[in-house]
């Protein structure tokens, strides 16, 4: 009878390890989903800013290559035959400067 008393007070605490072990990891892995979903979120945000910056770029960019193609119709640098050889005259180079 005593010997069976041990076996079950063993079997007991033994169950109650167990189920302290298995709250602990059940803890933890929620603690890991939290974590992960924190992070995802804070991602999203991250991407929706970058695409959005992307967009202002975009269209910057496009207004600047607008700007340059107008700009080579008129620039006197860029007609002169001999550009890539003389030194071009400041008042040349004034006309291209922004004013």
């Amino acid at each position: 009878v005593f010997q069976n008393h041990e076996e079950d007070d063993r079997k007991v605490r033994r169950r109650e390890k167990n189920r302290v072990a298995a709250q602990r990891s059940r803890k933890k892995q929620t603690q890991k989903a939290d974590k992960l979903h924190e992070e995802y979120e804070s991602l999203e945000q991250e991407n929706t800013s970058l695409k959005r910056e992307i967009g202002k770029l975009t269209d910057e960019m496009k207004h600047l290559s607008e700007v340059l193609k107008d700009h080579e119709k008129i620039c006197p640098l860029l007609h002169c035959t001999m550009n890539f050889v003389t030194i071009p005259r400041p008042d040349a180079l004034a006309s291209c400067l922004p004013r």
